[in-house]
């Protein structure tokens, strides 16, 4: 363990955690400021009954509740699908689906560029898997008419984590119609950002009834913790009784379920509000950054934005120049991206003023 460390800490890409929250806030996935949003806190108060702190035990055994039925029902009515299916994170449904769902003689096909956790749930699957270069419909198209006798699931984000940009979702999802595979959509970035209030980019773009599993996740603009499944009412079953992420862990605790519930339903309110005033400061950003020639900006119109600074050494040294002035801008280093694609990732949010965005780039331009 000692030599991986060290070997780490002389690639520059040394992890540990410490607080933050005396920074402005650049880095968060908090898009819509729901996590430090009183309005959704004291809904919170006003609604949560449960006499229970944790929920006590898995869902098959004791951890079921009806306040999950009644958050089940939310989400997929908000979504605009047949079922949802809770599960305590991201990462645990994508876990849970991935690798309870695909058989050894299926294939997985997947975006080079898609989440930890899709990779993770890739190799718990017996399936046999095969990456496409990111958003590449021509290679997807040749992998699929290449194995014609097989059944195949296309694995892709809506919103991409480390760039920002968006899938070609009406193309993939045309693909897979005309190829008879499974499209599986990781809606993380696009949950609360994209679509009638929030309902994730499938919904913006009308695809969603096309799309055998989408996953939304509860953690960034949600503003709380946990994620789930949303496909058929078969598909939920069906993970109710294999998927292994699901079965083996204690249950979400009520309050954090209550607190979903709360956002969903302010969302259904001022989803919309939300969303525009969240454009408003991507696009301020965009007007901004475009006037500096330092670093290359990835374009986006999501609020994740980043700046190429190549190499783990100078991103890191960016990132600390930043935080030493009061601005919570974290530096992605290899091994998340490859070498020489080392960035600054800015995360905007609603509780970002456009004083402080405005400041932000002076200061890249400064450096």
């Amino acid at each position: 363990m000692l030599a991986l460390l060290n070997r780490r800490k002389a690639q520059k890409a040394f992890r540990a955690v410490h607080n933050s929250a005396h920074l402005i806030d650049f880095c968060s996935n908090d898009y819509l400021s729901l996590a430090r949003s009183s309005a959704l806190q004291e809904i919170v108060k006003k609604q949560y009954t449960n006499q229970f702190l944790g929920a006590t035990g898995s869902r098959l055994l004791s951890g079921h509740y009806t306040l999950l039925d009644t958050l089940e029902k939310k989400l997929a009515q908000f979504h605009q699908a047949e079922a949802a299916l809770v599960f305590n994170s991201g990462y645990n449904a994508n876990l849970g689906i991935i690798s309870a769902i695909p058989r050894k003689s299926d294939l997985i096909l997947y975006d080079e560029l898609i989440h930890a956790s899709i990779h993770d749930g890739i190799k718990l699957s017996v399936a046999t898997s095969q990456s496409f270069a990111h958003n590449n419909l021509v290679e997807l198209e040749t992998l699929l008419a290449n194995n014609p006798q097989k059944t195949v699931f296309v694995l892709v984000e809506s919103i991409y984590s480390m760039d920002g940009d968006a899938a070609p979702l009406i193309s993939i999802q045309e693909l897979c119609q005309k190829y008879d595979a499974y499209l599986i959509v990781d809606e993380a970035h696009s949950t609360g950002v994209y679509g009638k209030n929030g309902a994730g980019l499938c919904v913006e773009l009308g695809i969603e009834s096309n799309v055998f599993a989408r996953i939304h996740t509860f953690g960034k603009a949600i503003g709380s913790h946990g994620g789930a499944v949303l496909g058929a009412s078969v598909l939920k079953d069906y993970l109710i009784n294999y998927a292994r992420p699901l079965i083996y862990t204690t249950a979400l605790s009520p309050h954090t379920t209550q607190s979903i519930l709360s956002a969903y339903q302010l969302l259904e309110k001022k989803g919309t509000v939300y969303i525009e005033e969240l454009n408003e400061r991507i696009a301020y950003f965009q007007e901004q950054i475009k006037h500096q020639n330092k670093y290359a900006y990835i374009k986006s119109n999501s609020p994740i934005q980043c700046l190429l600074v190549p190499g783990n050494e100078a991103v890191t040294q960016l990132s600390a120049l930043l935080q030493k002035e009061g601005y919570d801008v974290r530096p992605i280093r290899t091994p998340t991206v490859p070498s020489g694609k080392e960035r600054l990732r800015i995360c905007l949010h609603r509780h970002n003023s456009l004083e402080e965005i405005k400041k932000l780039v002076q200061l890249l331009k400064s450096l």
